[in-house]
């Protein structure tokens, strides 16, 4: 059994829908990345895997299953067990999500202390332990230090302590490295990597980057407007993306690894934004389609497997 599936998931708010009968499945151990522009829509399917969703937000269809039992059905009290202890969550800013007046040392221990009922001075002792698994030096010390006493890096390596203090069995990685350069990026996926093998778990990441995709996932699920369009493993899918979507954005990302393209290749430029596809009845991607026909206008087209892979246009299939 998968550890989570989503199933037809339907998020909607005040005149608009955020999330479109997406489904996709987390196996337990495994990556994968859900990936897309900024309003596709995957931060509010990781908020309503939470049930953290807005006042104004509501899931209007859909299974969310975890562990085989369906998150929708649980009580608010339900729900606060299960966040923090077997699902756990890393927002994208660690400045805003860190408490400034408390201790990164406290504020590890409320965590342990709400899931594990352990002692204070326990508690102290595993907060110590885990700013060490993270690879913060001289935890003993830092431990009373505050969030702004920290640098960007190490906040962000404050927040999977805190996310993986009770050893959660799927974490969900909220675009984990948006305010950060890119050598300490790599230091906190490595990270990231590393501790998913040594505890088990697994991760959703919530990312726009194709390159933290290719060296860090399992699989991938790419979603525009809040449709599911593609998912496969990560070596066909960068080998051979299928959507024309998918090729866009593979196609708009600059590639380092061979100067010449580097220096005199033009980037593929995705017309218009995803903002256009919002009153459109046929494929959301239409109106930025190069291969669109009078066809794909009509009706949303079904996410369809080929293989151990599937694609939402038949223009592909």
């Amino acid at each position: 059994m998968s550890l989570l599936v989503v199933d037809k998931l339907t998020v909607g708010f005040p005149g608009h829908t955020a999330v479109h009968e997406s489904s996709f499945a987390i196996e337990p151990g495994e990556t994968l990345a859900l990936v897309g522009e900024s309003g596709c829509g995957k931060s509010v399917t990781a908020f309503s895997v939470m049930r953290l969703l807005p006042p104004n937000a509501k899931v209007v269809s859909g299974r969310i299953l975890f562990d085989g039992l369906d998150l929708l059905t649980k009580t608010p009290a339900e729900m606060r067990d299960i966040r923090g202890k077997q699902i756990s969550l890393i927002q994208q800013e660690p400045m805003t999500s860190l408490n400034p007046v408390l201790s990164i040392g406290l504020q590890i221990m409320e965590v342990l202390r709400r899931h594990e009922k352990i002692s204070r001075k326990a508690a102290r002792v595993r907060a110590i332990e885990l700013l060490d698994l993270v690879s913060i030096p001289d935890a003993h010390r830092r431990v009373d230090d505050y969030p702004h006493n920290l640098s960007g890096g190490m906040r962000q390596r404050v927040m999977i302590a805190m996310a993986v203090a009770c050893g959660p069995k799927l974490l969900i990685a909220d675009e984990p490295t948006t305010a950060l350069d890119v050598t300490t990026q790599a230091q906190v996926l490595d990270l990231l990597d590393d501790l998913r093998h040594r505890l088990k778990m697994a991760v959703l990441l919530i990312t726009h980057d194709l390159g933290v995709v290719a060296q860090w996932a399992d699989r991938i699920a790419v979603m525009y407007a809040g449709r599911i369009v593609e998912k496969a493993d990560i070596k066909p899918f960068f080998a051979e993306p299928l959507h024309p979507y998918s090729r866009g954005l593979l196609g708009a990302r600059v590639d380092v690894d061979t100067e010449e393209h580097y220096l005199t290749d033009r980037l593929t430029e995705i017309p218009g934004s995803v903002g256009s596809a919002a009153m459109e009845a046929g494929c959301p991607f239409a109106p930025r389609c190069p291969i669109v026909v009078p066809g794909c206008r009509l009706a949303p087209p079904p996410l369809i497997v080929q293989g151990d892979r599937a694609v939402a246009c038949p223009r592909v299939t």
